[in-house]
């Protein structure tokens, strides 16, 4: 496969979604080059950060770094190494602690993590894999932690990755050096590589 698939366009002369693109310069430092893709049709590029901006922000306890963490875990589960990338690096970004950040890889067993958090990212792992593995044991457990609108915004962060993990995945979306940065600090050690993201 020729790599990108579709190669990502300047929208810099786009002043609409340079405003929109900002939530990016908060959450990864740059615009990913997945929504630059997506910029092939404006309109799906402007509603996906729309829905990106509704996804993570926070209405209950759950916060910006667990939202990040889920992402990873749900990204690492389906195997995309761009997402994996973007995820830790904004988890990161938005105050992970060092702790979780080094072990999250053993969340369900290491003791940085809460019973609510492991809760959580059990969510994000069984939610993510084919076929699906959300059971009434999890629920259980996701009751016991969470309220519904927690869950609810838990399932937005897992459903948005899904979304993102097949575009970057079947697009082979090139990855920007931040996000490589990010990928081989925190996540060279369990041998992750841009892979086929890197042209």
């Amino acid at each position: 496969m020729e790599k990108p698939l579709v190669k990502p366009l300047d929208g810099s002369q786009d002043s609409e979604l340079q405003k929109l693109i900002d939530f990016y310069e908060e959450t990864l430092g740059f615009c990913p080059n997945s929504v630059l893709t997506m910029y092939h049709r404006p309109a799906i590029a402007y509603a996906f950060i729309e829905l990106n901006k509704a996804v993570m922000e926070n209405k209950g306890r759950l916060g910006s770094s667990l939202k990040r963490l889920m992402a990873f875990v749900s990204s690492n589960a389906t195997g995309c190494r761009y997402c994996q990338a973007h995820a830790i690096r904004a988890a990161e970004r938005y105050g992970a602690e060092k702790e979780k950040l080094e072990h999250v890889w053993e969340y369900d067993s290491h003791p940085a993590f809460s019973d609510a958090e492991k809760a959580a990212l059990d969510l994000a792992v069984q939610a993510s894999v084919i076929p699906n593995s959300v059971d009434d044991e999890l629920a259980n457990r996701l009751r016991k932690h969470w309220d519904e609108g927690e869950i609810v915004e838990m399932m937005g962060v897992i459903a948005l990755f899904g979304f993102l993990n097949r575009w970057n995945d079947s697009m082979a979306t090139e990855i920007e050096p931040k996000a490589v940065e990010s990928g081989e600090k925190r996540l060279g050690a369990k041998n992750w590589s841009p892979g086929k993201h890197l042209t």
